[in-house]
């Protein structure tokens, strides 16, 4: 009798706490992120503020929606299937505004554009100044009509020695004399694999092109109807950054490589090395206002830049672009190691 009895007990209290935890579950908010790209360690917070329990600390249950070459999510956050987006750089966000798209970048995770340019060593392209004289530039499409506008109007580049970069580093490597795009975050790693060589690497970022980048995107009545998820996700976001980079983030890099099979263990490695190296995250305004960190003044400055590159024109009302509702409140800032 007393074994049914505590058998009964146990099979009582084991309903009780699946009780509780279904409706924990169900207090959670659900939301939908979607990044722009496949997973990779320039997502790293995200996936270190789900795998540590960040997200639902703050009440929250964050999905991840992966981009990549298939995908679309800003169009999915602009037709509401998703609630947040990772948004590239301030472009996307402004061209939005001209649009009449209302979307608001609520964050910005990168206080620099990881956008670079490599050359080969030893081959008279060692510095900024020498790359005008590069007998061709590879770059995309999306950075031709935005990045390098402003580095024509800033430097004097011109578009005769330009060629379309495929995301393939082949004709960059077999060409000495040659420029390439790239992410410091990846590309250099690409080339040194592939080329048996250490490229020069300039960050665009250094030269003056001071867009944020990794920007956390939402939509205007996203934020008019859900303030205070908003904020829960951008600090929960900040807190995810500071873990990854600064603490264990074994289990968000294991995420990063179940959602993308061909990420390796010696690229999630470089790409943290990187994002530290040249302060992406921890530098500029986030010093003072913590990660995520944007201000009116900086905002202005890129604005600026891209009127002169011709990209927009002065009257554009930028500011619709973004808010400072929800950041410089200095979150995760004790979790920064210096």
């Amino acid at each position: 009798m007393n074994m049914m009895l505590k058998k009964a007990g146990f099979i009582a209290t084991a309903m009780l706490l699946t009780s509780l935890n279904a409706a924990h579950a169900e207090d959670l908010v659900k939301v939908r992120f979607g990044t722009n790209w496949l997973a990779e360690p320039e997502h790293g917070g995200f996936y270190q503020a789900v795998a540590d329990g960040t997200y639902k600390k703050y009440g929250l249950d964050v999905e991840i929606v992966q981009g990549g070459p298939q995908a679309n999510n800003a169009t999915a956050l602009v037709a509401g299937k998703n609630d947040f987006y990772m948004g590239g750089n301030m472009v996307e966000v402004f061209s939005a505004v001209k649009e009449g798209v209302p979307l608001v970048a609520v964050a910005a995770t990168f206080q620099k554009d990881p956008q670079i340019l490599m050359t080969h060593p030893g081959v008279g392209l060692d510095s900024w100044a020498d790359l005008k004289k590069a007998k061709s530039i590879l770059i995309g499409p999306d950075f031709q009509a935005t990045g390098y506008a402003w580095m024509k109007a800033a430097f004097g580049f011109t578009d005769e020695v330009v060629k379309p970069y495929d995301f393939n580093p082949a004709p960059f490597i077999a060409d000495k004399d040659s420029v390439q795009q790239g992410y410091v975050t990846s590309e250099p790693l690409q080339v040194e694999k592939s080329g048996g060589f250490k490229p020069n690497v300039f960050l665009i970022a250094d030269q003056g092109w001071n867009t944020y980048s990794t920007l956390i995107v939402t939509r205007q009545d996203f934020i008019d109807k859900h303030p205070d998820v908003v904020q829960k996700f951008v600090d929960a976001s900040a807190i995810g950054w500071a873990n990854y980079l600064y603490g264990d983030n074994k289990a968000a890099n294991e995420a990063i490589k179940k959602d993308d099979p061909d990420m390796t263990d010696e690229q999630i490695a470089y790409g943290v090395s990187q994002l530290k190296a040249h302060g992406l995250v921890v530098s500029g305004d986030a010093e003072k206002g913590g990660i995520g960190a944007m201000t009116d003044e900086h905002m202005k400055s890129f604005f600026d830049k891209m009127v002169q590159a011709g990209v927009y024109t002065a009257d554009l009302d930028f500011k619709k672009g973004y808010t400072l509702q929800f950041v410089n409140k200095n979150v995760g800032s004790d979790l920064i190691k210096k």
